[in-house]
């Protein structure tokens, strides 16, 4: 499995640390908070692909944070796993009307839990089989760095590559050019977002060449999605 990075959020450093040790085991990059404001902090420069949140942090609670996120256009999407001691059928349905995609009781097995993460991060769409990305006759090859259409091998830029690669993972979606420079280019790195517009052409005039420049569709008003379906 491709290495995915995961936000710890858990006040007690003792659970946060077993739980980093056992994450890491599993090959996934950990990134630890005890607190919401420490977890903020590591969203202005990261996008995590999955965070695990105790539900009763101070100042600010999990579920409050959880909440929070999902009204959040950027983050709305992120998946969101909560950890608690509650394990009342309300506590979990309150947890997971509130958005959560997923409810793990304290105490758990670290054997369950990555059960539970790789559930989560499959249903959300993250994880594939993500040596070979397959959206209808493009194939890519993230080992090779390589990308063919119908068969034939095309030439593609780094930049080019790891935008492709988004798209055909993240299908019939529309996301904005903020979200595509987080997604893509990451936040530490600072770039206008009129360099999104200028890859976005390029890798339209690439899949030109194959008349497929179609599926790369500009949403007026908003960004940009990839679909073969018209609009």
């Amino acid at each position: 499995m491709s290495q995915f990075t995961l936000l710890v959020v858990e006040d007690e450093e003792a659970i946060r640390s077993m739980l980093t040790i056992v994450l890491q085991q599993h090959n996934f990059k950990v990134l630890e908070a005890a607190s919401v404001a420490q977890a903020k902090d590591i969203l202005a420069d990261t996008f995590p692909d999955l965070i695990l949140l105790d539900w009763m942090l101070p100042k600010i609670t999990g579920d409050e944070w959880t909440r929070q996120l999902k009204l959040d256009e950027t983050y709305k999407d992120l998946p969101i796993i909560l950890l608690t001691a509650k394990g009342e059928e309300n506590d979990k349905v309150r947890g997971l009307d509130l958005g959560a995609d997923d409810y793990v009781t304290k105490p758990f097995s670290p054997k369950e839990l990555v059960s539970r993460i790789k559930a989560v991060l499959r249903r959300s769409g993250k994880i594939h089989d993500l040596t070979q990305i397959q959206f209808q006759d493009i194939n890519l090859n993230t080992e090779q760095h390589s990308v063919n259409i119908s068969g034939k091998e095309i030439d593609i830029s780094p930049t080019e590559f790891r935008l492709l690669k988004f798209f055909l993972t993240h299908p019939n979606k529309v996301y904005t050019r903020t979200q595509l420079l987080d997604r893509v280019w990451g936040r530490s790195t600072y770039i206008e977002e009129r360099t999104v517009d200028v890859h976005i052409r390029r890798l339209r005039k690439i899949l030109a060449s194959y008349q497929r420049e179609s599926w790369l569709q500009t949403v007026r008003g908003f960004g940009y999605r990839f679909s073969e379906k018209q609009m």
